[in-house]
């Protein structure tokens, strides 16, 4: 099982709209590809400094299934929406031993 996870960190000019639209496109993509197990959407809770606004967390059977998903088109017009809204963007990608 690999595990993708990202987190934007919104730029402070951007308003709550804007944000909940991106949540639900990301939202959108789920079931993108064959081989998405899960696509978990959600938003920051605790407000913290070192908190970033919203994460996703998705399970892929393999890195053949998050590839397809990484370069399919609806994902990627998803990319351009938090690249244009986020200061910061972090992902980390790992095996989940089963």
């Amino acid at each position: 099982m690999l595990i993708h996870i990202v987190c934007w960190k919104y730029r402070d000019d951007v308003d709550e709209a804007s944000r909940s639209h991106h949540r639900e496109r990301l939202a959108s993509l789920k079931g993108l590809v064959p081989g998405m197990r899960r696509l978990d959407i959600g938003e920051d809770v605790l407000h913290l400094n070192r908190s970033f606004d919203t994460a996703l967390v998705a399970e892929f059977e393999d890195m053949g299934s998050l590839d397809a998903y990484t370069v399919h088109a609806d994902h990627q017009v998803v990319v351009a929406i938090g690249r244009e809204i986020a200061d910061k963007v972090m992902s980390v990608d790992f095996y989940r031993s089963e």
